[in-house]
């Protein structure tokens, strides 16, 4: 056996032992993200003030193969209009029919409507799509 020592590497042979973040980092860590938060939040408003249209299914009853009743109700600033796509799907969620149905303009913020969605096959269940106000 041999009473060699071995030789140590000189500290900044393998690179700079990692060391935590300094505080500089953090607070632009957390500038950075609170940005992103405000950035997120203006575009949630921007977008619900260009569409302030909000439309649900209320209920909707399939007659046949080849058509469903859809009850919807929208929301929007009384005395505009919109138009609203009402789309019937399979049980894959394919889209079987679709109805563009213009809305409004109404006294009250919210309205309810019915329609009938004609259908190529069986439906099972009924979305809106998107409602555009103008």
């Amino acid at each position: 056996m041999s009473d060699t020592a071995t030789p140590t590497p000189a500290p900044d042979r393998y690179g700079r032992t990692p060391r935590g973040l300094t505080t500089r980092a953090k607070v632009a860590i957390v500038v950075a993200l609170a940005a992103a938060v405000a950035l997120t939040a203006w575009f949630a408003i921007e977008q619900h003030r260009r569409s302030p249209v909000q439309a649900d299914v209320v209920s909707f009853h399939v007659t046949s193969a080849e058509e469903l009743t859809v009850d919807f109700q929208v929301s929007m600033p009384p005395g505009t209009t919109a138009v609203c796509t009402v789309e019937a799907l399979a049980s894959n969620f394919a889209q079987v029919g679709s109805l563009d149905v213009p809305v409004g303009p109404h006294d009250a913020r919210t309205a309810r409507y019915s329609v009938t969605v004609r259908t190529a096959r069986l439906a099972d269940s009924a979305v809106i799509e998107q409602c555009i106000s103008g």
